[in-house]
């Protein structure tokens, strides 16, 4: 899905993650030494207000990253950052999408901004993202 020759308003095609299950957030608790207990522990997260367990916030940059690096060169990626704006429940699916929203000729060849999204099953975005890229001129050529 590597794009060498980015034009504004290009996307990309979405890509669904999920269900994401109890057991996804406890591996990525493991994995990424978060062990806040409200990721794995259903009483405590209740304890403190919530209905169950939630997704790190980080396990859904995470995804979005990915989805970007497969989208673009991750060699190109100059960028990336994150807005958290939902919290991702067990059952939830999610979806990445992403538009080139910007395009510039640089030296040696073009300066791309994106915009990402992640959107839960409901509609509602739970992480937005953007990302800027050097795209190089040889790209094109070898595409």
């Amino acid at each position: 899905m590597n794009v060498a020759t980015p034009e504004v308003g290009q996307r990309a095609e979405p890509r669904t993650y999920g269900p994401i299950t109890s057991e996804t957030i406890v591996r990525y608790s493991a994995a990424s030494g978060d062990l806040n207990p409200m990721h794995y522990d259903k009483d405590f997260a209740q304890q403190a207000g919530y209905p169950t367990v939630f997704s790190q916030g980080m396990n859904s940059a995470a995804l979005l990253g990915s989805f970007l690096s497969d989208w673009f060169e991750p060699a190109w990626i100059r960028r990336f950052g994150v807005r958290f704006r939902e919290l991702v429940w067990p059952g939830d699916l999610l979806e990445c999408s992403g538009e080139v929203v910007a395009v510039a000729a640089v030296e040696g060849g073009s300066a791309v901004t994106v915009e990402l999204r992640l959107r839960r099953q409901s509609g509602e975005t739970a992480l937005e993202g953007s990302a800027d890229l050097f795209v190089p001129e040889s790209a094109a050529s070898t595409s």
